[in-house]
């Protein structure tokens, strides 16, 4: 593996400054050029890196000190970019904006952050709309606030005519920090959003391959692709050896099968917990809760992640066999791993339409939005984790579970009081977890459904 694989991290002022578009359209644009290329994310977001993998052919990773520990960014990021001529990083929010959380310092798990992890240079996306000369001023003092940080370049955004676009680069001329770039507004491009952000690509498909399509020829055309690429080959080498999931996990004998919910109604996944799952002894396959009657043939257990199943309740609903075979699983004592989307799929209803009645639990949409960073300790013993166990994870959503734990909680958080259910077999809660960060849960999981298929193949031979 090449420690010193050309890199580059794309980072903003704030929010809304246009690093998705600038990210995804780099991605595409070096990858018509026939490069292959690693794309990135920092923080939790599973949806941003959606439309950077779709740009790319390969996964999009998330880098994020949080749920993995800081010692695993380099070795992850090194992993993720196997065979890659280049990796763009996309951030997350403004470049020194991190997790607010009393357990850790300011500016941690930001993108300025996971850059000095990775010793990358930094690229500005600056969102020109609503200002002129300023522009100097907000870019110097960004390249000045922490000398650790490289900022080799700057794109402007939501420029609005050639002579906004000289007056910038004449006010920039001064700042010792070069324009790369400039792009025009492109509400053309528009990825449309709804209340947990952007949809994702693996939900607008045909859709979405035309945003990003448009997007690469958009930063191809406003874009020194050549300049991006200097800057990126500045990076030096990483001292750190690629993260490789089989040295984080014992085999677990047995090969149980894992059905893992995907389709467009569970697009929240981070890459490295399937590849654990597999390292940890499991065949791991693919059931679209939207589409498929039944589960795969010898499923011994269920991993339902994040995603919007509360966008497509009655399409759930209506897949009756599936509901049925779910709860059955679980009714035998098939392990079941659900988070957020999951636990409402688990549900005995969710904003009244019927789901799998694992769970005697009531899920709606609500107004509020609950995001954070969370401190997580495991309140009672489950397929997924012993208790005791302390994991790091974040929540993002906008439905609430009445109750909002079982008389057997999963997590614990807050003096607020306990989160989530562990019934049997299934651990079900709000809090999503980068098993990269914890890889004993992932064995855990395997352990318990190689167990179950043990338990279920004596009963079939004591029937005979």
């Amino acid at each position: 593996m090449n420690s010193a694989v050309p890199r580059v991290v794309v980072a903003a002022p704030s929010s809304n400054a246009g690093k998705t578009s600038v990210t995804t359209g780099l991605v595409a644009a070096l990858t018509a050029r026939g490069l292959a290329v690693s794309p990135h994310k920092v923080g939790p977001d599973y949806i941003d890196p959606g439309y950077a993998g779709l740009a790319a052919g390969r996964p999009g990773r998330n880098l994020d000190p949080w749920l993995v520990g800081e010692e695993r960014i380099a070795p992850l990021f090194l992993h993720g970019a196997r065979g890659a001529d280049v990796a763009v990083v996309e951030g997350v929010m403004g470049l020194f904006d991190g997790a607010t959380h009393p357990t850790v310092e300011p500016g941690f798990a930001s993108t300025a952050h996971v850059a000095g992890l990775l010793r990358a240079p930094v690229l500005l996306v600056v969102d020109a709309s609503s200002q002129a000369r300023s522009v100097a001023a907000l870019v110097h003092g960004f390249a000045t606030f922490d000398p650790s940080v490289r900022i080799g370049g700057v794109v402007l955004n939501r420029v609005g005519s050639d002579r906004h676009e000289a007056i910038l680069r004449e006010a920039l001329g001064a700042a010792g920090v070069p324009v790369l770039g400039a792009l025009r507004r492109m509400e053309s491009l528009a990825t449309p959003s709804r209340h947990l952000g952007l949809v994702p690509a693996d939900e607008r498909s045909a859709e979405a391959l035309a945003t990003v399509r448009g997007l690469g020829e958009v930063v191809a055309a406003g874009v020194d692709l050549e300049a991006v690429l200097r800057l990126a080959r500045t990076a030096p080498d990483l001292a750190a050896t690629p993260w490789d999931p089989a040295a984080e996990v014992t085999p677990v004998a047995g090969r149980p099968r894992i059905a893992v919910a995907g389709g467009p109604a569970f697009t929240f996944g981070y890459a490295e917990d399937t590849e654990l799952l597999t390292a940890a002894g499991a065949e791991v396959v693919t059931v679209d809760p939207l589409r498929d009657e039944a589960l795969p043939e010898g499923t011994a257990g269920l991993v339902v992640g994040g995603g919007f199943p509360e966008v497509y309740a009655d399409a759930l609903s209506a897949n009756e066999t599936l509901r049925a075979d779910v709860a059955a699983l679980a009714a035998r004592g098939g392990p079941v791993s659900a988070e957020c989307a999951g636990l409402l799929y688990l549900s005995r209803e969710l904003d009244g339409a019927p789901m799998c009645g694992v769970l005697d639990v009531v899920t709606s949409m609500t107004p509020r939005l609950t995001l954070g960073y969370r401190a997580a300790v495991a309140v009672t013993d489950s397929v997924l984790a012993a208790a005791g166990t302390r994991v790091r994870g974040h929540e993002f959503h906008r439905t609430a579970a009445t109750p909002p734990a079982g008389t057997t909680p999963a997590w614990q958080w807050s003096a607020a009081g306990p989160e989530g259910f562990v019934a049997g077999s299934v651990h079900a809660s709000y809090l999503h977890l980068n098993r990269a960060g914890s890889p004993a849960l992932a064995e855990r999981l395997v352990a318990a459904c190689a167990a179950a298929t043990r338990t279920d193949r004596s009963e079939s031979h004591a029937h005979r």
